[in-house]
C-alpha cells in the first residue's frame, strides 16, 4: 500500500479553514469541494490513458484520452457525498457507484447497508471518497469488497488520516492481492482518541457537512 500526503500550500490553507470550529456548514461544503479537486489532481497522476490522434485547425496532433473501461468513483455514504462534486469536476466522464457504510461506535467495526456497485470491476480503476481515515475499519471493508470484485487499482481520497488507520490498512493489505492500493490525503494527524476520532482532526465530517442528524 502507498500513502501520498499532498502538502501543497493551497491544500494546507483550505484544510486549516476546515479544521476551524467556527467554519459553518455552507463554507465547510465549499472548502471540501475545492480541497477534493486539489487532492484528485494528485490522485489521478497515474491514471491509465491510451494514445489518440486529433485534428487541430492546423494539423494532426498526437495526444491521449482516458483508457477504457472508464474509472469508477465511489463515495462512501453519507459524508463521502460531500466529496463527489469536487471529484467528478476533474473526472466528468467517470462512472459513479455508491456504498453505504455505518460504523458501530462500540466495536468501531463497519457494516454495509447499501451497495450500488458493478458486480464485476475487472480492469477498473476505482477512486474511493471517504473524508476521514480514522480506525481504518470502513476503508478496509470497502477495499475488501472492491478487491473481491477484481478492481485493478484502488485509490482512497481522504481529507485526513490517522497513523493508526494507515497502519491497519498497511497490515490488512500487506500481501500482494494483485490490486494496487493508494491512500491520498491532505494530512496525517497525531493520533486517535479513545473514542476513535482523529485528533486534532476537524470533528465529524458528516455532521459538519450536513448538520447533526
Amino acid at each position: 500500500m502507498r500513502t501520498l500526503v499532498v502538502d501543497h500550500p493551497l491544500v494546507c490553507h483550505k484544510l486549516t479553514a476546515l479544521r476551524d470550529a467556527r467554519t459553518e456548514s455552507p463554507t465547510f461544503r465549499r472548502l471540501t469541494d475545492e480541497l477534493v479537486t486539489l487532492l484528485a489532481y494528485e490522485a489521478t497522476r497515474s491514471i491509465r490513458t491510451e494514445p489518440v490522434s486529433v485534428t487541430t485547425p492546423v494539423a494532426t496532433a498526437e495526444g491521449v484520452r482516458l483508457a477504457r473501461p472508464l474509472p469508477l468513483v465511489v463515495p462512501v455514504l453519507r459524508a463521502g457525498l460531500g466529496m463527489l462534486d469536487g471529484m467528478v469536476r476533474l473526472l466528468p466522464t467517470a462512472e459513479v457507484g455508491f456504498l453505504g457504510m455505518v460504523r458501530d461506535e462500540s466495536s468501531l467495526t463497519a457494516t454495509t447497508y447499501a451497495d450500488r456497485l458493478p458486480e464485476d470491476l475487472t480492469g477498473r480503476e476505482v477512486f474511493v471518497l471517504d473524508p476521514m481515515l480514522a480506525t481504518g475499519g470502513t476503508l478496509i471493508t470497502t477495499i475488501e469488497l472492491l478487491v473481491a470484485r477484481r478492481a485493478s487499482s484502488i485509490t482512497a481520497i481522504c481529507l485526513l488520516a490517522a497513523p493508526e488507520g494507515l497502519a491497519r490498512l498497511d497490515e490488512a493489505f500487506a500481501d500482494d492481492s494483485g490490486c494496487a492500493i493508494t491512500v491520498v490525503t491532505a494530512a496525517v494527524d497525531d493520533r486517535l482518541t479513545d473514542e476513535g476520532y482523529i485528533t486534532p482532526g476537524l470533528g465529524d465530517a458528516g455532521d459538519r457537512l450536513y448538520g447533526v442528524v
